[in-house]
């Protein structure tokens, strides 16, 4: 942000209103950019959210903002702050258990029968936010690996939000983040802070290190080589129109090996799509 920016305001006491010409302009790009659907029913949400970005800017209306994202240096500099204000990350420890049981009980004995420690299980949490998924899978895999001896697995973990992906590298929780990790795993898989007045867990070296992170628009390519054995994309696609959900549901099934599995979440659905897949347990899917 340059300094003639950086003004002295007023700093706003109410939601400040977004009109409609404005709102369309950022609906659309929104929609293109980033895929997620942003309908006249999420227009307070817009303006909700951009308050602190206008205060944090100095702006004193939407115009201004608006002026400054589709500017050259907006985009350079703004556009990750727009992504963090219209995504919402939640999430959590061993969220939807029963796709971690399913994975330990099933899945992970049915690849180590066929290959054992012939080859590595690849597996990609997509839309990631802030780790918790891709860490709880990284536990789930060491204590498969654990007792399995020879099984290997790597994980690569996207988001399209710096901001989370920057918390998710760090692998720092609040302790009141970890209670749905059983205790036998927490001892196993968590260490504490030396200072235990900062009531903060890290994730041990031998899960973070099965686990990369990158940033990733699903508008995008995805450039990265070889074939999945496992892709979890759960609570993501929500966000997306079906046109948009079904194309990017296609492009998986393009990076699923044969007989690898997708999860999705509880609050998705691929009825009616035209895809290589075949239900095993609610939200997940086998490739044909």
């Amino acid at each position: 942000m340059d300094g003639r920016r950086r003004k002295e305001v007023q700093e706003p006491t109410h939601l400040l209103r977004m009109n409609d010409r404005i709102f369309d302009r950022f609906s659309e790009f929104i929609k293109t950019e980033l895929g997620i659907k942003m309908p006249a029913s999420k227009k307070t949400l817009l303006e909700a959210r951009l308050q602190k970005r206008l205060r944090e800017l100095c702006m004193n209306s939407h115009d201004e903002y608006c002026e400054y994202l589709f500017s050259a240096s907006g985009m350079e500099e703004e556009l990750s702050k727009l992504v963090d204000v219209v995504t919402t990350n939640t999430t959590d420890f061993f969220r939807e258990p029963k796709h971690f049981e399913l994975l330990s009980r099933s899945i992970l004995p049915e690849f180590y029968s066929r290959r054992g420690g012939a080859r590595n299980v690849n597996i990609w949490s997509a839309g990631c936010s802030s780790g918790e998924e891709p860490y709880t899978l990284g536990i789930v895999l060491s204590e498969f690996a654990r007792q399995n001896p020879g099984f290997t697995f790597s994980i690569l973990a996207t988001d399209i939000s710096t901001k989370v992906l920057r918390m998710a590298v760090s692998a720092v929780y609040p302790e009141a983040k970890i209670h749905p990790i059983p205790m036998e795993l927490r001892k196993r898989y968590l260490l504490r802070s030396k200072d235990r007045t900062k009531k903060v867990v890290r994730i041990a070296p031998e899960v973070r290190s099965h686990v990369r992170f990158r940033r990733l628009n699903f508008m995008e390519e995805f450039n990265f080589d070889g074939k999945l054995d496992i892709i979890f994309c759960r609570n993501v696609v929500i966000y997306f129109d079906r046109q948009t959900q079904e194309k990017l549901f296609s492009r998986f099934c393009r990076k699923l090996s044969p007989g690898g599995y997708l999860f999705i979440g509880h609050s998705e659905s691929l009825a009616g799509m035209d895809l290589p897949l075949e239900p095993v347990a609610p939200t997940v899917y086998r490739r044909i």
